[in-house]
């Protein structure tokens, strides 16, 4: 925990600076959810299609799942997603002529979320 998976479209691979928006999303993580760094892991998911609306040229998604043990305000969570979004915009540059569509969600995990570590 926390568990965080960003889906975005493989056309915002180059303009994408992954590493450094994991890093500045793990900090925020740790600030405003108390997490522990070393409990952070982030999985990055580039999607070959992205169709919004009608068009399937055009546009880029990123879209961020942060899964959190249950106990966290809705307070909390907003700013979570909040800090998320404002990464966002450091973090990704769109190529010329694609419209980025950012968004970001915070959820309790599951109570039979279970993990190991070997």
């Amino acid at each position: 925990m926390p568990q965080i998976t960003v889906d975005y479209s493989e056309q915002l691979a180059e303009g994408f600076d992954r590493r450094g928006f994991a890093l500045g999303l793990h900090d925020a993580v740790v600030e405003i959810a108390a997490a522990k760094y070393e409990a952070c892991k982030t999985q990055f998911r580039a999607t070959g299609n992205t169709t919004v609306g009608r068009d399937e040229d055009g546009h880029a998604v990123v879209h961020v799942t942060i899964g959190l043990l249950a106990g966290r305000t809705d307070e909390t969570k907003v700013r979570l997603t909040e800090a998320v979004l404002e990464l966002l915009r450091k973090h990704v540059r769109p190529a010329e002529g694609l419209a980025l569509h950012a968004s970001a969600e915070v959820r309790d995990l599951d109570p039979s979320y279970r993990k190991f570590e070997s």
